[in-house]
């Protein structure tokens, strides 16, 4: 016998929707929606119609059916363990880029790609930084490939059905076997293909034995400075200090 107190359908309905569209990780139709949810048309129609108008989910151009928009990361983007990561990792962050002077950045996932969180400029005169709100699908970024390689293996799967569509055979492989690597040795380093002469560098912030967060400094070679080689120990340590302080928080 269930010992819950109250119910609301509707409610539950419209939860179910969202979970699904989460899981399924592409468009759906109103028929398939009614199948895997074992419902009638009629008894869902309102909610989807419902949830479209709120912004929870959208229409997607060029394909049949509804889809997950960014509505339910803004708000758990104002979430109190959010705010306490940023709370964490903001005062790191502006401590490793004044002993570095290099910029560095905070990114997590959204669905198929990564979104720049914060960030903190170069101390010194002049440099580099990735504005907040940048956003890149999860196989192009350094950010992404920190962000993949360190989550379970279930999730991986999960991410593998959104992330690799339309991405060739042999960069789905070279990707898997980056990331192996990155488990491995505990961040990433990758020439910027978007900047020429910037190195990213990018270290995972993990809270509950996966990756929360990605911390990345694209490195600029100025005359006089450590190498880009020699920092990664400097951002792997600054992650590592950010995920004790979140841990059991996010």
């Amino acid at each position: 016998m269930s010992d819950r107190k109250y119910t609301a359908p509707a409610l539950e309905k419209g939860l179910d929707i969202l979970d699904l569209l989460a899981s399924h990780g592409q468009a759906m139709t109103l028929s398939q929606i009614s199948v895997a949810l074992e419902k009638s048309v009629g008894e869902i129609f309102r909610m989807i119609h419902v949830l479209e108008f709120k912004g929870f989910i959208e229409t997607v151009p060029g394909a049949e059916g509804y889809a997950l928009t960014n509505r339910l990361f803004r708000l758990g983007m104002a979430r109190a363990p959010v705010k306490t990561l940023l709370e964490a990792a903001l005062p790191q962050m502006r401590e490793l880029a004044a002993r570095v002077e290099q910029s560095c950045h905070l990114a997590q996932v959204s669905r198929e790609q990564i979104v720049v969180v914060a960030r903190i400029e170069n101390p010194g005169y002049y440099g580099y930084s990735v504005r907040t709100g940048h956003r890149r699908d999860i196989v192009e970024a350094t950010s992404g490939m920190v962000l993949y390689a360190f989550q379970p293996p279930p999730v991986q799967a999960r991410w593998r059905e959104v992330i690799f569509d339309g991405v060739s055979e042999a960069d789905q492989a070279t990707f898997l076997a980056n990331a192996e690597q990155v488990a491995r040795q505990g961040y990433w380093r990758a020439e910027s293909d978007l900047v020429p002469n910037v190195t990213d560098v990018s270290s995972p912030i993990m809270a509950d034995g996966a990756a929360v967060a990605a911390l990345t400094m694209p490195y600029i070679y100025k005359r006089g400075m450590r190498l880009a080689d020699e920092i990664i120990a400097e951002v792997m340590a600054t992650a590592a200090v950010i995920s004790s302080e979140i841990q059991g928080i996010t």
